[in-house]
């Protein structure tokens, strides 16, 4: 299942022998870091390359996108929404054709993979997933385009403990990293991703480790900036804590919880019910038009969410568009899995906490004003992340990375 869907199954025994694995002590300790230096540069190389086919894929389908497709689509007419989404969902039928045909092994979910496979995923597949879902997301389907550069950095990491004959544990553990240096290369979160690997991904947090995946991480960002933008990813200006701010987010950090329930619940039942058969290919023209209709009246649910995400951290959403944003994105990105088409669910998420926490700051300002409106909206991102990643520490760590923020953020964040 994907990291949204993980489900509190019985993983004792794989904790007990993944903190086993000596990294340092081990007889083929060199074999290991060589494999995972080398997948930080393999993972690195294919971010850069899936960067630079989204941003050519959102040029050609958004004429005068350039690096915002919010822009592009809010003076795109009714019929390029309509046509454009609807070519989506032919792809997304296409793909899932072919894609079912190049393997007949293990799935291309790695969490999965990591978890019961020992980290072993079909190349050819995954891969494959990985260019459709780039495709996909530039041309507007609500999904993340961090899920290709991480199913990329999984396969790099199966292959290269292929190669140097890793143990179980250790392929296990260099898949992880590697899915985490996706993440790293394709937002610039070297730190983040390391954590988001070990302990989303992996499952556990050990010293021993950490450094294996912040090597991995590390090389891949480096290697990636070379054309992937170096920058925080979300820009807003520095906001001060108060006490307000304290109460509001130990009172949004349980009721959030209780919405990423309903969230992953239903992520997790789109995943669960894809179309099979000739519907493979009616299913995804029928979701996708829809979501292209829609598109028109509010552009902003295409794509990840990035830039309305931004908008609201500088509390410059209302909350009417905060409520229908809030409403329409988690439809779109969980319909969008239903008809098949892959990709990342951690910006979307990121995009749906954005808008909750933005209309509960409204109504907090009600009861207790003077904190600023985008404040609301950045914590909301965060608390939702973490809940439905159940990855707390890398969610600290990634939205300090992601926006360039730390000390205006750090109070408020560790207290969710």
């Amino acid at each position: 299942m994907r990291s949204l869907q993980k489900t509190h199954i019985n993983k004792q025994s794989h904790l007990d022998r993944s903190t086993a694995v000596v990294v340092s002590a081990s007889r083929n300790g060199l074999r290991l870091w060589a494999a995972v230096a080398l997948t930080g540069v393999g993972t690195g190389i294919s971010a850069g390359a899936l960067y630079l086919l989204l941003q050519w894929v959102q040029r050609t389908a958004w004429p005068g996108a350039g690096s915002s497709l919010l822009g592009a689509a809010m003076s795109a007419s009714f019929a390029r929404h309509l046509l454009i989404l609807l070519g989506a969902g032919f792809l997304t039928g296409l793909g899932q054709l072919l894609l079912s045909g190049l393997s007949s092994g293990n799935g291309i979910d790695i969490n999965a993979a990591i978890w019961f496979s020992a980290g072993r995923l079909p190349t050819l597949r995954t891969l494959g997933s990985a260019v459709l879902s780039i495709f996909l997301v530039g041309m507007g389907v609500s999904l993340g385009r961090e899920g290709a550069p991480k199913q990329a950095g999984a396969v790099f990491g199966n292959l290269f403990a292929t190669g140097a004959g890793l143990s179980d544990e250790q392929r296990r553990l260099l898949v992880a990293c590697g899915a985490g240096a996706g993440m790293s290369a394709a937002y610039g979160v070297p730190l983040g991703g390391a954590l988001f690997s070990l302990e989303v991904l992996r499952g556990v947090l050990s010293l021993r480790l950490v450094l294996p995946a912040l090597l991995a991480s590390t090389v891949a960002a480096l290697v990636a900036w070379i054309v992937v933008p170096n920058g925080p990813i979300y820009h807003f200006p520095a906001y001060e804590t108060s006490a307000s701010v304290v109460v509001w987010t130990l009172l949004l950090g349980p009721i959030t919880g209780l919405a990423s329930v309903v969230y992953v619940r239903a992520v997790a039942w789109a995943d669960r019910h894809k179309p099979h058969g000739w519907k493979r290919v009616v299913a995804p023209l029928i979701v996708m038009g829809a979501i292209g209709a829609v598109s028109f009246p509010f552009p902003q649910i295409l794509g990840n969410g990035q830039e309305i995400s931004e908008l609201a951290f500088n509390g410059g959403v209302g909350p009417r568009l905060l409520l229908c944003i809030l409403v329409l994105k988690p439809l779109a990105t969980v319909m969008s899995i239903r008809s098949g088409a892959p990709g990342g669910l951690f910006t979307p998420s990121l995009t749906v906490g954005a808008m909750f926490g933005g209309i509960l700051g409204y109504g907090w300002s009600l009861l207790w004003p003077g904190v600023p409106p985008g404040l609301f909206s950045v914590l909301g991102a965060a608390a939702m992340l973490a809940a439905t990643t159940q990855g707390p520490i890398s969610t600290v760590v990634l939205m300090f990375e992601l926006t360039g923020h730390n000390r205006s953020l750090s109070r408020p964040c560790c207290s969710l």
